[in-house]
């Protein structure tokens, strides 16, 4: 069996030689082959230098790739698809592992029973935070913080989707399924919402039937960034995450001729965010009244991102009436 580390990265060597350096610290089986493949998404600063010492200090077990088109999502499929592991794990460009992660992470997927695994993300470090700023459910916003992800000692089946920080899949599932959509995920276009990439991956093989396992040994550091310890950041966070979703939903037929988005935006911005709004104007304590000012904002997003759907397919009905016109035209003629 051969295990593909994939391992996304823009404009962070200093952080990326660190969390290489734990890479090759990693102890697998002599049995599995491995390899460490850390996809560049046009970067501008030392990362190939770096990643390029690394080739040569660990001849075989790492290689380079460069992906020019911007979107991390672009540079997660490059990896797939150049990938030569038959089980492909997932790590960010920020992090570092315990030895033992890939050999745990990986294990449970050699004999089919499962899709993929998540494993288990702390902080990197320790840290008061702001008295705004809940970490417990229910209204836990580390994931958004540094993608904490942990679900307890035991091992079990996940019924939410893991983050890209800390997951692995086999690579079948990509050829069955599809690999991960390029309008979603961090990218310097901003008409694209920087969540979900990862998360939208998960539920789709999840809703396809699939299983994907919780495995509380594959350990991942994950640093806290002192830029996300603001409100505005977690505000901006949610509204993309409103955006994101609208993306994810299906569409729907229309009703009675009436575009089902339009009845949605309706309900959404006559119903749902009056009443959340209301929840986070009367929510007691801080953390709490914050957690659902976070919601008004995902809300928000929502709202947007449905109007710029229905100026899209307003748009495109036109062309066609436009084009249907022109044809029946020719046809007369």
């Amino acid at each position: 069996m051969k295990v593909t580390v994939i391992l996304c990265t823009f404009n962070r060597a200093g952080s990326l030689a660190t969390t290489l350096a734990s890479l090759a610290a990693s102890i697998m089986p002599e049995s599995i082959q491995w390899e460490i493949l850390v996809v560049d998404n046009n970067s501008n600063d030392q990362t190939r230098d770096v990643v390029e010492g690394f080739c040569r200090g660990f001849p075989g077990r790492f290689r380079y790739v460069f992906e020019p088109r911007p979107g991390k999502s672009y540079a997660l499929n490059t990896g797939i698809r150049e990938a030569g592991g038959e089980i492909l794990a997932f790590l960010d460009d920020d992090v570092t592992v315990e030895s033992a992660w890939l050999q745990s992470l990986t294990e449970p997927l050699k004999d089919g029973e499962w899709a993929g695994t998540g494993g288990r993300t702390l902080f990197a470090q320790k840290f008061t935070p702001p008295p705004w700023l809940g970490l417990k459910e229910p209204y836990n916003l580390g994931g958004i913080l540094a993608a904490q992800f942990d679900y307890g000692d035991t091992p079990h089946q996940l019924t939410r989707a893991p983050y890209g920080a800390n997951m692995a899949f086999r690579k079948e599932m990509f050829k069955k399924y599809g690999g991960f959509r390029t309008d979603l995920g961090p990218s310097p276009n901003r008409e694209v919402p920087r969540p979900n990439e990862d998360t939208e991956l998960g539920r789709r093989f999840m809703a396809a039937g699939e299983r994907i396992r919780y495995e509380p040994k594959a350990i991942v550091y994950h640093p806290v960034p002192d830029g996300r310890i603001r409100k505005d950041y977690f505000l901006s966070w949610y509204f993309d995450y409103g955006r994101a979703n609208v993306r994810e939903w299906p569409k729907g037929r229309d009703i009675l001729g009436i575009r089902r988005r339009f009845l949605t935006i309706l309900k959404i911005g006559g119903v749902v965010l009056p009443t959340r709004t209301l929840m986070w104007v009367l929510a007691p304590g801080a953390r709490l009244r914050f957690f659902r000012k976070c919601w008004v904002w995902m809300t928000c997003g929502e709202v947007v991102e449905l109007y710029r759907e229905l100026q899209s397919e307003g748009k495109d009905r036109a062309q066609n009436n436009e084009s249907s016109t022109e044809r029946s035209g020719l046809a007369k003629s």
